[in-house]
């Protein structure tokens, strides 16, 4: 089959795609022709040399995929060759052919097509595990996602509108904000121009969001401590903003706050398929009946990955980036 291999650790220019050997098939996994996959900031940091696979996982890029599965291994039983699947991967995306635990596999949401489901198992497994199933965000309540336009934000904010919750981003553009608007975001920020804590208090009558989902880390820590109202959680899933900071106690004491992080790749598969299987309960209904839907920026041919990693690198997209074997 075909893959991008990582030449040396790099720029965009080192992915470059290669005759490889097919992904060997264990006996409780499926393997998928590849239809599309996802690019991820993970990507660019393994491309880099900074975010190895975990152990025993495909050397090659690719956190997300969808296809038609062309072998099961001799353990799985819920899926047959043939079937339309898109599945979370630990690595092995960027190919024409990828092995992948039974667990983490998900039938492709009926309404979107094959390709864009690509666009779904990573935002949705980050998403879920995070705001719903460890902060808990609930009707009623306010929820801020900050990187609004991104993959992840684009689909947070239509997940936290369907689940009932007032919903804050913030992004970098006019453009960016008007998107985020039209998906349903109640409170569209420019980082650039404004203090986020200041619109949240004023938006908030002075009391701040109950959730906030964060992919800045140390740059915005304290300015999202001081965002949160009483009992407020915050959770950081990235460190674009650098990750070491420091934290007054009193803040999170007197607020009475809970502060998470958590990464999707390092879990165990047991893990990763127990957030899957909540995912299909909860998430794919709202996919099915047309409430959450595929925000794809472009498309590229898995020849062109150094070009999806340029356009990711300058962060001028809204949503997802695919690639196409």
């Amino acid at each position: 089959m075909k893959a991008v291999v990582i030449t040396t650790p790099g720029g965009p220019e080192v992915l470059q795609l290669h005759e490889v050997e097919d992904p060997e098939l264990k006996d409780n996994e499926v393997l998928i022709k590849v239809e599309a996959t996802a690019l991820n900031r993970a990507d660019i940091l393994q491309r880099k040399g900074m975010y190895p696979p975990p152990p025993g996982s495909s050397p090659y890029l690719g956190l997300e995929c969808s296809g038609t599965i062309e072998a099961v291994g001799k353990q799985v039983s819920r899926w047959q060759v043939g079937d339309k699947v898109c599945a979370l991967l630990s690595g092995g995306g960027y190919a024409e052919k990828v092995a992948v635990p039974a667990g983490q596999v998900l039938l492709a949401p009926p309404g979107v097509s094959l390709q864009d489901a690509a666009s779904f198992p990573e935002v949705s497994c980050t998403v879920w595990s995070t705001v719903f199933m460890m902060s808990r965000l609930s009707a009623g309540e306010t929820f801020l996602v900050h990187g609004g336009s991104s993959g992840i934000g684009t689909f947070a904010i239509q997940m936290a509108k369907y689940w009932g919750a007032k919903v804050f981003v913030t992004a970098g553009s006019e453009e960016k904000l008007a998107f985020c608007k039209n998906l349903g975001a109640d409170v569209c920020i420019n980082y650039k121009t404004e203090d986020f804590v200041a619109r949240v208090k004023e938006e908030t009558g002075g009391k701040g969001v109950d959730v906030i989902l964060d992919i800045i880390g140390a740059e915005y820590f304290r300015r999202n401590l001081d965002s949160l109202s009483f009992d407020g959680r915050l959770f950081v899933i990235g460190t674009m903003g650098g990750a070491v900071t420091e934290i007054d106690l009193r803040v999170v004491l007197s607020k009475r706050l809970t502060i998470q992080a958590a990464g999707l790749r390092y879990r165990s598969p047991e893990n990763k398929a127990a957030i899957v299987r909540e995912v299909e309960n909860n998430v794919w209904p709202a996919i099915v009946a047309g409430k959450v839907k595929p925000v794809v920026y472009k498309y590229f041919p898995l020849s062109e990955a150094a070009e999806a990693h340029l356009l990711m690198e300058s962060s001028k997209h809204i949503g997802k980036i695919l690639l196409l074997p």
